[in-house]
């Protein structure tokens, strides 16, 4: 079966208010005002807990090795962010409807993501999504993540998917590179907080809007 497998953060979803508005709140519990704004630090919100905590304690402390204080606010942004998880969050504009007229079309759609599973599932319940989808595997399903390629297969076998029928949509370099290690062809989207900047990346497709995936899914995989 075919099967298209999607990251979550920047890709499908737009999470980056709610992830710094966690981080945010890491820092308040210190006693700092928010060192990280939405609007301008989206792209480092997706690529995780630990990017958003570095670049905040970077802003307030200066360069250096702030690690240990990494370390230590990693669960309590975990905390923060389970508590208050899609209060901005929202699906990019189509995206459901894409993954609604795929499933239709006889493809197999799964998620691929480096969030935690029980994160994942919080936020796919928030949104009533879960249902969307055939398959779900994050960042602790496996001994590994992304970039290594074996999530990527995990979440096409779970799907029911062949994954010689199969690509990756995302949004990073990690996703780029998980599809690169796995052999098959790496969709960037270019809505993500990133914007256009991501398609200086290597890829095989671009996509500029949810409504052109169907094109895309069958110029990749074929009807």
């Amino acid at each position: 079966m075919r099967c298209v497998v999607f990251d979550l953060d920047g890709t499908l979803a737009d999470t980056s208010g709610d992830l710094i508005a966690a981080a945010n709140a890491c820092f308040a519990d210190l006693g700092h005002p928010a060192p990280l704004k939405a609007e301008a630090d989206g792209d480092t919100a997706v690529r995780g807990a630990r990017a958003m905590l570095r670049l905040g304690f970077a802003r307030i402390r200066g360069e250096g090795d702030h690690e240990t204080d990494v370390d230590a606010q990693y669960q309590p942004l975990l905390d923060h962010y389970a508590r208050d998880i899609a209060s901005h969050t929202y699906f990019y504009d189509g995206a459901l409807d894409a993954i609604s007229r795929l499933r239709a079309a006889g493809f197999r759609v799964a998620i691929c993501t480096n969030k935690p599973g029980h994160l994942t599932d919080l936020l796919l319940d928030a949104l009533d999504a879960k249902d969307h989808f055939d398959a779900v595997v994050a960042a602790d399903t496996l001994a590994v993540s992304k970039p290594d390629p074996a999530p990527f297969f995990e979440a096409v076998a779970r799907a029911g998917g062949d994954a010689a029928r199969a690509f990756l949509i995302g949004d990073t370099q990690t996703d780029r590179d998980t599809a690169r290690a796995a052999g098959v062809p790496i969709v960037l989207v270019s809505f993500g907080p990133a914007g256009a900047r991501v398609l200086d990346m290597a890829h095989d497709v671009a996509l500029h809007s949810y409504a052109e995936l169907d094109d895309v899914a069958v110029q990749l995989l074929g009807r």
